[in-house]
């Protein structure tokens, strides 16, 4: 992923997966060459079919680059309306290569 682009999303709200399949939620603070990345106000979302999404709170949280597999901007509004406990859906696959 290019820091050009990623440098474009910095102090906005992102979500990243990474290759284990875990989804993090945060404010995105820094960027380094390898996409390492430092999210503020960070929390993992774990998601399951019968339940509705668990966070789990890390506040201030750094990603090794090697490990990420996306990296998107939430819409901040539509973040707010959204109600996590009623969002139903399996666990991401950890990637395997």
């Amino acid at each position: 992923m290019s820091s050009l682009i990623l440098s474009e999303m910095l102090n906005g709200l992102v979500q990243v997966i990474t290759n284990d399949g875990k989804v993090f939620t945060g404010r995105l603070r820094g960027i380094d060459q390898t996409t390492n990345l430092i999210l503020e106000n960070c929390h993992e979302r774990m998601f399951s079919a019968d339940e509705g999404v668990e966070e789990i709170r890390h506040g201030l949280y750094v990603i090794r680059g090697e490990n990420v597999v996306l990296v998107g901007e939430i819409d901040e509004a539509k973040e707010e309306q959204t109600d996590l406990a009623s969002v139903r859906a399996e666990p991401i696959m950890a990637l395997v290569h």
